[in-house]
């Protein structure tokens, strides 16, 4: 199988229901999903797959557009005939909206959860493509230190004072520290191509959640929906960047709303 070719893949629900594709975020996993797709399965049928370097899909050293269509190939046999909604959390999430304005056909409507179309200059991206190497030695020297440092940002604060974090820092140290820092190098924000100038002419309906207490965020989704008509902005209240871990029932409402709003 080719690499960044999607190895496994949980589902749960009727194959008869309309397809729903849920992406992890880095150092994530399909598990992630597992407790809200006990409510979604019963109107979805719900596909979690590997991203590239988490659980059985290898990381790959190809070029980020290269994994993109790779990845593309196999959510269009994941799927069948029928196009399906797509959702992705932070890196999940810029795989997602990447995905779906790359090859819309795959897809009925997107939700994209505290991501990013990218950065916006070569500057930009170069400078976070050597933050992100050296994030990547990190992972590679002493992983339990790495996430350590990596949930003491700010960005994980709201996660940090949740009854869910303990659960999930014991998950995260289940990844590959080598697959884990090439998935960094070649699928973080630094070799993600922009995708600012692409949102005006886009057509798909997509919703951007975020959490209230991650201002970042928000304000790239306000910068997103001023940008096209057909995208719109939900955020979470008391929430920060991990919102569908941090409030499990708003998430699962919000969602079943998002997916069923035309």
């Amino acid at each position: 199988m080719p690499a960044s070719s999607v190895n496994r893949i949980l589902t749960r629900g009727s194959r008869n229901n309309p397809g729903l594709i849920l992406l992890h975020g880095f150092l994530g996993s399909p598990e992630d999903w597992l407790p809200v797709t006990e409510t979604l399965s019963r109107n979805y049928f719900c596909m979690l797959p590997d991203l590239p370097g988490h659980g059985k899909t290898p990381a790959s050293a190809l070029p980020f557009e290269t994994q993109m269509e790779l990845f593309a190939r196999s959510i269009e046999t994941m799927q069948g005939d029928s196009p399906s909604f797509l959702a992705g959390y932070s890196m999940g999430g810029r795989i997602a909206l990447y995905l779906a304005l790359r090859f819309p056909n795959l897809f009925r409507k997107t939700v994209i959860i505290s991501a990013s179309p990218g950065l916006k200059t070569e500057k930009e991206r170069q400078t976070r493509k050597e933050s992100d190497e050296r994030l990547a030695l990190n992972i590679e020297e002493n992983f339990e230190s790495f996430l350590r440092e990596w949930y003491s940002q700010p960005l994980f604060a709201s996660l940090k004072n949740s009854r869910a974090f303990t659960k999930t820092l014991e998950a995260r140290k289940m990844n590959r520290p080598k697959e884990a820092a090439l998935a960094l190098r070649t699928l973080g924000t630094g070799n993600q191509p922009s995708l600012w100038s692409e949102l005006a002419d886009f057509r798909l309906p997509m919703s951007f959640f975020a959490g209230e207490k991650d201002g970042k965020y928000v304000e790239i989704g306000r910068q997103m929906v001023n940008l096209c008509s057909c995208f719109d902005l939900d955020i979470f209240p008391q929430c920060g960047h991990t919102l569908h871990l941090e409030n499990r029932d708003l998430f699962i409402d919000r969602m079943l709303h998002s997916l069923t709003r035309q």
